[in-house]
């Protein structure tokens, strides 16, 4: 990527455009109306609107174009809905509302503006933007609606690109589908606010460019420009709105910035001396541009392309050797958090990913390193205005990246690196004598209060679990009691992760710098012999990027632990189901890939991995993210496996987790892998829509989250299931196509439901899906009120008692 946004970027190549004659004015007044071959031309005959067709096509659309810049198109009103007729009118209410009515007088768009006025006008500037105005209010700029408000794909001088954060209006760029189709197309550009704000192009759902934040000059992953004096670059941060904007100095310079229908970017001049639209590509994706290419700490240079920065090592040599780089890289030696630590400046590199990111715009760069150093999960630091005006300080937590090198950029940040200072060696050697000293005085301490005789029936228990752990179980490393006391702090309260139906979940850092979380049994566990044996029997055979990794296990001195790879952002429901703010950092297209990356798993389970495996306790709290937020499924002290022969099987032991137990398992005992996709389907339906499946309660009726996703599809209310928080990054598309696709693995009958394979396909294509069928505990909560039950506790609760089987065990697993 090369120039400035406002030097450069989002236009179209000139199409020729059906010419008409144009009516004299700028003003369309109530009841007045344009028809087809009238217009209206702005006050300096810089714009006209009317009806124009694009190409060869005979399609009509109410537009705006250039009226002598070879009346080229700067905004459409009908892209969704071209007119195929020759009666259409656009015509001013008396409330000044626009509206574009077809031959049969059918509204087929409309303004659809907010406010009302008793003396409307609609009016054509000569900056390109169309306004419903009062009828005296010309100079003042209060308008009632603007076309500059609903960009297409063109970015005009005077427009804006980002958040009105009073109304919720976002200003965004779509590309056309092709040049003689301008229907939304696969690109949109939009300003991504969560941290500090940056520029994003998209493809579809996924992130496409990252073009950066601003840096008082342009944006970052611009080199810094030399200054122009044709136009002047606006980037606000106003309470009610943040946005970025350019305006022209003389409008004698007309300049187009679009986004094309393949992604790139160009940027179009006309001077009356040239006569004619001079391009300048200034965004076109290279191998460096594709997000996130080299993981965390990793820079991509287009010669050597990936490498770690200073004092970073890949995650995994053999893949980065193999030029796969996604999983980036790690510290080479551990941190130490202190107040001393040193910062490595990076001045010729695209700043880090800022979205988790937080900013104060009014601190220095000196403060700003101080409150780096005050939190050990800070990672970096930089100023947000690289001219040195206020400065600013921008903070980042977690890993960095998408940075790639960009030998013209000005813009320096700070890595929190290993201190090297004086007096940090004799520091570091004093931490490494007292702390083994104080966790083995520690140890030593609970041996004394260890109660012999329990000690030695616990480990005598542990002897035998050893022994009746299968071979590929004991292929994984038994870790000793000590190594995981010393790891975790001696199983401190500090280290706790949180605590599940097996026992509590420790974070702990093995002596190599190694992160790992330790499941440690507790008394009061329901969770037995046979699960612990299970899981690590389980476990040990899969081996799956969407799985969680079991690193060992350990029964020595009576415990039962699990010794997994660390996960740093927790289970996915603390993201689905927290408040608002939570909910809203997990946008649709990490949702999306949440979802994709979760099916590919479940199919491993089922179809792929040596043996065929049941997880029977799929939901939220057991998908965990890893640092890029990618899922892995965790948990399979319920699974069972199967051999190649084997499709389902029944029990009288009934385990789960009412809201996501299928309807023949919770009430026959019967499960499958249809088991599952009946509970992955709860889950896609949970990730879309923000709610529990277990608590779900709605004003208007007593149906669960199930039957209220039924319903809500009958009754073509899909919009109103959606998390409202995730509202403005959704592909509406695909969030709908999700949607049918979990109503498809909820269906009552296992027989009507997809296998994952299906699933996958479904969720990587745009075939045709077919209309699910009611899904199973669908019936309204009659038990609620009664049993103070939940919704599909009621279900469970209902179904069972009505059954004909009466000699199950039913085992609930409340969440964890």
């Amino acid at each position: 990527m090369t120039g400035t946004l406002a030097q450069g970027i989002f236009i179209l190549s000139t199409s020729s455009f059906f010419i008409v004659n144009s009516s004299a004015g700028d003003i369309l007044s109530p009841n007045q109306t344009i028809k087809i071959g009238e217009t209206i031309v702005s006050a300096g005959g810089v714009y006209e609107l009317g009806f124009f067709n694009l190409g060869s096509s005979k399609n009509q659309y109410l537009s705006i174009r250039y009226k002598k810049a070879g009346g080229v198109i700067a905004w459409i009103a009908n892209r969704d809905t071209p007119l195929t007729d020759a009666s259409a009118a656009l015509t001013l209410s008396n409330e000044g509302t626009l509206k574009l009515l077809n031959g049969t007088n059918t509204i087929i768009w409309s303004s659809n503006s907010t406010k009302s006025s008793k003396n409307p006008v609609a009016q054509l500037l000569d900056t390109g933007n169309l306004v419903i105005r009062t009828d005296d209010n010309a100079d003042q700029g209060d308008f009632l609606w603007q076309s500059f408000d609903f960009p297409d794909n063109a970015f005009l001088p005077g427009m804006k690109i980002g958040k009105n954060l009073a109304t919720g209006l976002v200003w965004s760029l779509n590309s056309w589908k092709s040049d003689n189709d301008p229907s939304p197309g696969n690109f949109q550009v939009k300003l991504d606010i969560r941290g500090y704000p940056q520029l994003f192009v998209y493809n579809g759902s996924a992130r496409y460019i990252r073009v950066g934040p601003w840096n008082g000059v342009t944006f970052s992953g611009f080199p810094t420009a030399v200054p122009v004096n044709i136009y002047v670059d606006e980037f606000r941060f106003k309470e009610e709105e943040i946005y970025y904007k350019y305006e022209l100095f003389s409008y004698s310079l007309l300049i187009r910035l679009i986004i094309v229908p393949d992604g790139r970017a160009i940027r179009y001049t006309w001077t009356d001396q040239s006569n004619k639209w001079e391009p300048a590509t200034f965004i076109q994706a290279d191998y460096c541009d594709g997000y996130a290419r080299c993981g965390a700490y990793g820079t991509c240079n287009l010669n050597s392309f990936c490498k770690c920065l200073d004092g970073f090592q890949p995650q995994n040599l053999e893949a980065w050797r193999g030029l796969n780089f996604s999983e980036g890289c790690v510290r080479a030696t551990e941190l130490i958090c202190s107040d001393r630590d040193d910062f490595v400046p990076y001045s010729t590199k695209k700043l880090p990913d800022t979205q988790r990111s937080v900013y104060n715009l009014s601190m220095n760069l000196e403060d700003c390193r101080k409150k780096c150093l005050e939190n050990c999960s800070c990672t970096a630091y930089a100023n947000t205005n690289i001219t040195g005006k206020g400065s600013g300080c921008l903070l980042w937590f977690g890993g960095l990246i998408d940075i790639r090198d960009q030998e013209q950029s000005e813009h320096v940040f700070y890595v929190r690196a290993v201190s090297s200072g004086p007096g940090s060696g004799a520091r570091r050697i004093v931490l490494m004598v007292l702390l083994p000293i104080i966790l083995i005085l520690t140890v030593v301490l609970g041996f004394y209060l260890w109660c012999v005789s329990k000690y030695r029936k616990r480990n005598r228990e542990g002897e035998l679990i050893e022994g009746e752990i299968d071979n590929e179980g004991k292929d994984l490393p038994l870790f000793d009691f000590r190594t995981i006391a010393n790891a975790t702090n001696n199983f401190s309260n500090n280290n706790k992760l949180g605590e599940g139906g097996f026992g509590p979940v420790y974070k702990g850092i093995l002596e190599d710098g190694q992160e790992i979380a330790v499941k440690r049994r507790s008394a009061r566990s329901t969770q037995g012999v046979e699960e612990f044996k299970n899981e690590v029997s389980c476990i040990a055979k899969l081996q799956h990027r969407n799985l969680v990794r079991l690193l060992g296990w350990s029964t020595e001195e009576g415990e039962r632990m699990l010794v997994y790879e660390y996960m740093p952002n927790k289970s996915l429901n603390y993201f689905i189901f927290g408040d608002t703010k939570e909910r809203a950092s997990l946008d649709w297209p990490q949702r999306y890939n949440i979802i994709n990356g979760i099916a590919k798993g479940l199919l491993y389970l089922h179809e792929d991995s040596r043996l065929r495996v049941i997880h029977r306790d799929l939901k939220a709290s057991n998908i965990l993210l890893d640092y890029k937020m990618n899922p892995k499924i965790s948990d399979f002290g319920m699974a069972r496996s199967f051999g190649d022969t084997e499709t389902e099987a029944k029990t009288a032991r009934v385990v789960g987790t009412f809201g996501y137990m299928s309807p023949e398992y919770a009430i026959e005992g019967a499960f499958s892998v249809k088991s599952d996709v009946y509970s992955f389907g709860v889950l896609m339906i949970e990730i879309v829509s923000g709610k529990k499946s277990r608590f779900f309660d709605h004003p208007s009726h007593n149906l669960n989250l199930m039957g209220h996703a039924w319903m809500s599809y009958r009754e073509d209310r899909l919009l109103e299931l959606i998390d409202e928080s995730i509202l403005e990054s959704i592909d509406q598309h695909e969030v709908f196509r999700v949607i049918l696709i979990g109503l498809l693995c909820v269906q009552q009958y296992p027989e009507d439901r997809p296998n994952m394979s299906s699933v996958v396909r479904m969720l990587t294509s745009n075939n045709p899906l077919p209309h699910p069928k009611q899904p199973g505990f669908f019936t309204e909560r009659k038990l609620v009120e009664e049993y103070n039950l939940s919704g599909n506790e009621a279900d469970a609760l209902y179904n069972l008692v009505h059954s004909s089987s009466s000699n199950q065990t039913v085992t609930v697993v409340e969440p964890r």
